[in-house]
């Protein structure tokens, strides 16, 4: 009878630990499903980046055009001969690593370039 008694006890418990593991998970994924909704809500298309960024660099005259957007909203450009450089929306553009040093781009928001004429986007 012992025997039984502890078989029984041996399945509340594993019972309860796993109701204890499974709700602060699904609290969790309730959580993290609610902040992934209002992070997209949130998110830049390629409409908001310019399609080409005209940079001066070293001398040389350069097309940026408008590669991808990571998934954290940085905006990536890839010139012909494959220099690149990144922007965020609100944020200054900068070389990528291992780009040319700074060029006419360099540390200007895209408000900045747009004013300047060196950001060119597509009409809608």
């Amino acid at each position: 009878m012992k025997y039984l008694q502890s078989k029984i006890d041996l399945r509340e418990k594993s019972h309860l630990t796993a109701v204890v593991i499974s709700m602060p998970s699904l609290g969790l994924l309730f959580f993290s499903t609610i902040f992934s909704f209002q992070a997209h809500a949130k998110d830049v298309s390629f409409v908001d980046f310019p399609f080409l960024v005209h940079c001066e660099s070293g001398g040389a005259d350069r097309a940026y055009y408008l590669s991808k957007i990571t998934a954290d909203g940085v905006a990536v450009y890839i010139s012909p001969d494959n220099l690149a450089g990144t922007v965020t929306i609100n944020g200054a553009a900068e070389p990528a690593m291992g780009g040319e040093g700074p060029g006419s781009c360099s540390g200007k928001t895209l408000e900045q370039l747009r004013s300047a004429g060196q950001a060119f986007y597509l009409q809608r």
